[in-house]
């Protein structure tokens, strides 16, 4: 029965352990932040359990090993993407994707992948596992609403920066905008610059 734990440490190759540790560490840090190491472990341990747990139950006689812990790096996406949804992260350190997008992405690519290759050597009901136990736990009142109340106060911090920096931005351009017209009293017209004369031109056709 300890195996529906053990399964979790051991590893077929080295990209296998690279791969999941390298999406503990970008994922994970940021949830054990925002949750707590107490809540982040327990959460870790119940996805890995239960991404287990669901494998088993859904092919009882495979005579495939199950070994990885895929199933609770599954469910760390899936509560990455529930705790920043429009995160923006690198597939395949190239493209960009918000996190919501690449949970739905890999959730879809298993599900092809289980129908398109049923035979392959990788336990897809353990990854499918972690993401549907994931989202479930993350789902009850007492982890949920934390996260929700989290996310609303960074959405507040970041409107109150936006509207710093917007203030700042119309500051400098009225700084400028004094220049201008402080060298127009003294120099006249004719002794401003192309930049200077395209920069008031914009200026007078804009309102605050």
């Amino acid at each position: 029965i300890w195996q529906i734990v053990t399964y979790m440490f051991f590893h077929g190759s080295v990209l296998h352990i690279l791969f999941n540790m390298l999406f503990l560490w970008m994922m994970g840090s940021e949830i054990e932040r925002l949750w707590g190491s107490r809540e982040f472990l327990k959460y870790y341990l119940i996805t890995g359990c239960g991404a287990g747990l669901v494998n088993v139950l859904v092919q009882p006689r495979s005579g495939i090993p199950t070994i990885g812990a895929s199933g609770a790096i599954f469910g760390l996406i899936i509560a990455f993407a529930m705790a920043f949804p429009n995160r923006e992260i690198l597939l395949y350190f190239l493209i960009k994707i918000k996190a919501k997008y690449f949970a739905i992405l890999v959730g879809v690519l298993e599900l092809v992948a289980l129908f398109l290759m049923p035979s392959a050597p990788i336990a897809r009901f353990a990854h499918l596992g972690g993401l549907v136990v994931g989202y479930a736990y993350i789902r009850r009142k007492h982890l949920g609403q934390p996260v929700k109340r989290k996310i609303t106060e960074w959405h507040q911090e970041a409107s109150v920066l936006a509207s710093k920096r917007e203030a700042e931005r119309r500051a400098r351009q009225q700084a400028e905008i004094d220049r201008i017209l402080d060298k127009i009293n003294k120099q006249g017209i004719s002794a401003l610059s192309d930049g200077e004369r395209k920069f008031l031109e914009n200026q007078s056709g804009k309102t605050s």
